[in-house]
């Protein structure tokens, strides 16, 4: 145990210092006053006095050196937790005293302190476990109606806290104790000594249970739990009768639910096989897999109460469908960036084998100079760009870990240093190892202009892209622990009619740590690298080069601005080196506050070189956590500003910035 609180200590300590230096950064000019809109919490004073409800203020007076307990009296309180509704007669607020007794003896109980006594006092009124003073107490309230806040105190003596004094953990099917070997003491953790609180005693108990479970044994349960309390030796001994339970395998798996969506589909999803170790680890990765389906919305996997004839377990997925179609719309802003538009449409299960088609439309308006146009200046029509994507996806083709996905793309981009117009298309087989690991290649055809202080480039791209890509995070949209890899390599030769024969290779690796488990404070890293070869830089189309800058990428400065520039106009480059560190704390279960650091800028080389500066973005960010994701306001300043950097950004999205 002692080890374990030093390595919390230093991962504390590494973590407020990694605070503190995102921090020095940032001016204080720009601190923000959160809690001005309220979301650390409403207040919890009670409503003033009135004719119709008699509100009550509420005291605790605790006894001994007791750090903490008022805070789980309050927890168990309904006093507390209604005291912003008051109730509207005195024997209703003496009643809700009443049964605040038992709860509030129970808490102290579980905390370990089972000499405690509580006593309640409404209006000056004693009310205690079998000696209650019901009417007394109702007479006094009664006084204070539309006059003032009823007085309620609520008086607790803990006593002592009981200690443990033996703790077994026996092998109910032969009453011995387990060795070492079979159950590691890490496991259940309490041990003579420790506080005899119940809570950490059921903790104990779900972590042995766990542990069976992960050593493929499925049936594991704490068959008896007996406590028993010495008041006068202030101790509890406590016995465990746990069984283990058989070993398991993974028995055949049926698919229910999925009226519209071929089987098959469904089983190419899931990578274990029948006779596969048991593990509650293996069940979440078979229901994180088949998650993957567009076509599905929940994933529940049943297991069955008895083995088979083999000693594997037989497991039952529940499936629910998501309708069909779906239509969307989204806008966004960035004092950089500029506005942008989009549309979408989908279907989710076109032929009825999971198969996706979309339609997605993008609109957006390059606003110059960092956001700082002259909003009497008229619309630039030649400012305006989008793109209309069409793809399609189709999972498991025969069956297999192979899928089909087709795209195409019409846009016309317009960035502080170029514009282009192209078509592209793209076919591409993927091959899933697992529901973390895939590789894909294809066929990639594009033809395009496009245009910046270098001159125009009409263009022929004939390429056969490979991919590869790496997911362990636990969620998509808010990854606290895991890591992403998507890394790829284009071949684009001439001898396939490509006009500018270049090989293009780029790969991002983002990893995430939680430091507590509620992850509640994670970091998160991200680093990406980008190599163009094969043709000088002028050659190469602008819309391939490489740029940094923006959301995504370095926050702070204008979209695609930074990298090698000529006549003060950036042109791109043939390599690129990006990088980011976040601190994500949540201070409430809704709100957190993200200090950021980003990175990067693109080189005229192949290879970095580094003779282009590397310039640095940093901010603060505000995440409101919703059901489907973090909704994100980053406030991002370049640190190293040159002429013509905008002063800050703002950026708003849902989902984390990486």
């Amino acid at each position: 145990m002692p080890q374990v609180l030093r390595l919390s200590t230093i991962r504390r300590t590494a973590f407020l210092f990694l605070v503190g230096v995102l921090f020095s950064g940032l001016p204080s000019t720009h601190a923000v006053a959160f809690d001005l809109f309220g979301w650390f919490g409403g207040s919890d004073d009670p409503p003033p006095p009135s004719a119709d409800a008699l509100p009550y203020s509420l005291d605790y007076t605790i006894g001994g050196n007791t750090k903490g307990l008022e805070q789980t009296l309050k927890d168990a309180s309904t006093l507390q937790s209604l005291q912003s509704d008051p109730p509207p007669d005195a024997a209703a607020l003496v009643a809700r005293a009443e049964a605040d007794l038992p709860r509030l003896i129970d808490a102290l109980w579980g905390a370990g302190y089972y000499n405690a006594r509580v006593t309640i006092n409404v209006a000056g009124v004693p009310l205690a476990l079998q000696a209650a003073r019901t009417e007394a107490a109702a007479r006094a309230v009664a006084g204070y109606r539309a006059r003032a806040l009823v007085p309620v105190q609520i008086i607790a003596d803990p006593g002592p806290q009981f200690a443990l004094r033996d703790v077994a953990v026996l092998d109910a099917r032969t009453g011995r104790s387990f060795p070492p070997g079979e159950l590691p003491p890490r496991i259940v953790q309490i041990k003579p000594g420790d506080p005899a609180r119940s809570a950490d005693i059921l903790a104990a108990e779900a972590r042995i249970v766990d542990y069976f479970r992960a050593e493929s044994r499925p049936f594991a349960k704490v068959e008896r739990r007996e406590p028993v309390v010495f008041h006068p030796a202030q101790a509890m001994d406590v016995s465990l009768a746990v069984n283990p339970g058989p070993r398991a395998g993974i028995g055949p798996i049926a698919i229910q639910g999925a009226e519209n969506v071929d089987p098959a589909v469904v089983r190419s999803f899931i990578y274990t096989e029948p006779g596969d170790p048991y593990s509650p680890a293996e069940l979440a990765s078979i229901r994180k897999s088949i998650s993957q389906i567009e076509a599905l919305s929940s994933v529940r996997i049943r297991e069955a109460e008895t083995l088979d004839s083999y000693g594997n377990l037989p497991l039952f997925v529940e499936l629910t469908e998501r309708p069909p179609r779906i239509i969307g719309a989204s806008a966004q802003y960035s004092t950089t960036d500029g506005p942008a538009l989009r549309a979408y449409w989908a279907h989710r299960n076109l032929f009825g084998g999971a198969e996706r088609l979309r339609f997605e439309g993008n609109l957006f308006y390059l606003t110059e100079d960092g956001g700082q146009t002259d909003p009497d200046e008229d619309f630039d029509w030649s400012d305006l760009g989008g793109r209309f994507r069409a793809s399609f996806l189709k999972p498991a083709l025969w069956g297999t870990r192979n899928d089909l996905l087709v795209d195409a793309l019409v846009e016309r981009d317009r960035t502080e240093g170029y514009t282009s117009r192209l078509v592209n298309a793209t076919a591409a087989i993927r091959h899933r190892f697992s529901e973390t690991f895939s590789i894909q290649g294809g066929i990639e055809y594009e033809r395009g202009q496009t245009s910046d202080v270098l001159g125009q480039i009409d263009y022929t791209l004939v390429g056969l892209p490979v991919s590869l890509s790496y997911d362990s995070t636990d969620n998509a949209l808010n990854p606290t622990e895991g890591i992403r890899l998507i890394a790829s390599v284009t071949p684009y030769p001439e001898f396939l009619g490509s006009s500018v024969p270049i090989t293009i290779a780029r790969g991002t690796a983002s990893a995430y740590y939680s430091l507590d488990e509620e992850s509640r404070y994670v970091l998160a890293g991200r680093l990406g690298l980008g190599s163009i070869v094969g043709a000088d830089l002028d050659e190469i189309p602008a819309n391939r080069r490489f740029f940094a800058g923006g959301g995504g990428s370095v926050r702070g400065y204008t979209y695609r601005s930074l990298g090698p520039t000529f006549l003060g106009e950036p042109i791109g480059g043939r390599s690129l080196l990006e990088a980011s560190l976040e601190a994500r704390i949540k201070i409430t279960d809704t709100i957190g506050i993200v200090p950021f650091v980003d990175a990067g800028t693109a080189f005229e080389p192949s290879f970095p070189d580094f003779d282009e500066r590397i310039r640095v973005g940093a901010g603060l960010g505000l995440r409101y956590y919703t059901g489907i994701g973090p909704i994100r306001l980053d406030v991002a300043i370049p640190v190293n500003r040159e002429r013509g950097d905008p002063t800050y950004a703002i950026y708003v999205g849902i989902g984390q910035a990486f």
